[in-house]
């Protein structure tokens, strides 16, 4: 079986050469188009996927563009002839889509990382309205598939599978780096928030950035206003452009904050982060999970929003605290809370760690996907056939 994997960006994603791995193992051919560059490319490659060269991606800011990609798209896949086509993010299976007609006959998956588009209906509209019947949809955590169930979607058109990970990064990984990198002591708590910033969508009505750090900001104020030896860290830097609002944040660190929150920019050692980290919060008001998964895999009290894949890992009173989007009174009441109680605290990051460890085994998820494909080529089909031919046999 040949699986043709689109991706807009050679960058991020790190689960997905990891995913391709796995199906590697399984039997796949995998081949994976992306633009050109040094990011994922060697990753890939380690993990024995065929890499083809090719900006397939569509920008609003350059429509222009969109003509050259859709015929790219096209010709990828009359050479390839792939038996399966997917797609990771909302744009790129849009970008399939049209390039190869609603009634193409190779079945396109779209894995659904990212709840946002759902969340708003003209793009919710879009990604309905370009799909066909050999389309299908994995959902990566329990709020997509509902939200795709309750658009009307088949329930066989609709999977989950979370997103894989790999997680003995963050259950290993020593501890003390990060606090050394600060250069403060076990008596100081650092409460730290691990996030790309994105600028806000102002097309959609945005004023502030979907990972919620404006909030982060104002919680983490009333904080430090009510314990001494307390730190804040904004871990990331800006994200596709955003250094304009990177400088706004800074900002208003700084006016709310003082001295008191620091912004570390981008760091590649995460799980060192997160190992010392007291509390990991994640404000996002959309969110697919994946650094929950990630603070919670460290063993890291974590406190998260009540939003997309968030939901899925943080469960309040059992794994950490939730509270409600852009509340930043109890963001830092549950911030106190999980200082003030570091047994409890460490109780609940250790069920989360258990959790996550379960639900996020990249060999389980990719077992997972390779049995969606099966199932949508109708592999599954024949192959079951033949076992019931067999039994009857015997």
């Amino acid at each position: 079986m040949r699986v043709l994997h689109l991706l807009k960006a050679n960058r991020g994603g790190t689960w997905a050469w990891r995913q391709a791995a796995v199906l590697k193992a399984a039997g796949a051919d995998v081949v994976v188009a992306l633009p050109p560059g040094t990011g994922l490319t060697p990753a890939f490659r380690r993990a024995g996927a065929t890499v083809v060269e090719a900006d397939l991606g569509v920008s609003v800011d350059e429509p222009w563009r969109a003509a050259s990609a859709l015929a790219r798209v096209r010709r990828l896949v009359d050479d390839l002839k792939p038996d399966v086509i997917h797609t990771h993010a909302a744009g790129m299976a849009a970008v399939a889509r049209l390039a190869l007609g609603r009634s193409h006959p190779v079945p396109r998956v779209f894995q659904v990382r990212s709840p946002e588009h759902l969340e708003h209906p003209a793009l919710r509209r879009l990604d309905l309205a370009t799909a066909g019947p050999n389309d299908a949809w994995i959902a990566t955590c329990r709020w997509i598939q509902q939200a795709y169930l309750q658009q009307g979607v088949a329930p066989g058109r609709v999977f989950l599978s979370h997103h894989g990970a790999d997680l003995d990064r963050f259950t290993h990984a020593a501890a003390g780096g990060f606090r050394k990198a600060l250069g403060v002591s076990e008596a100081t708590a650092i409460v730290g928030m691990v996030a790309h910033m994105q600028k806000p969508r102002t097309l959609l009505g945005q004023r502030r950035g979907p990972k919620g750090h404006e909030v982060f900001i104002e919680a983490f104020a009333r904080v430090a206003k009510s314990r001494q030896n307390v730190l804040g860290v904004v871990v990331g830097g800006a994200w596709d452009g955003a250094s304009a609002y990177e400088a706004r944040l800074k900002a208003r660190g700084r006016e709310l904050c003082g001295n008191a929150l620091r912004f570390t920019g981008p760091r590649d050692d995460v799980p060192v982060v997160y190992r010392d980290l007291d509390v990991a919060v994640h404000p996002s008001r959309s969110d697919c999970g994946a650094g929950a998964v990630e603070s919670l895999a460290a063993g890291c009290p974590t406190i998260a929003t009540d939003v997309g894949g968030l939901r899925d890992v943080v469960i309040h009173g059992r794994t950490g605290w939730v509270v409600q989007v852009g509340d930043a009174d109890r963001l830092a009441s549950a911030i106190l809370q999980a200082l003030g109680d570091r047994a409890e605290a460490r109780r609940r990051a250790s069920t989360g760690q258990e959790l996550v460890r379960d639900l996020f085994d990249v060999e389980r998820t990719g077992r997972e996907v390779m049995a969606i494909y099966r199932r949508l080529t109708g592999m599954a089909a024949v192959e079951e056939e033949a076992a019931e031919r067999t039994a009857i046999a015997v």
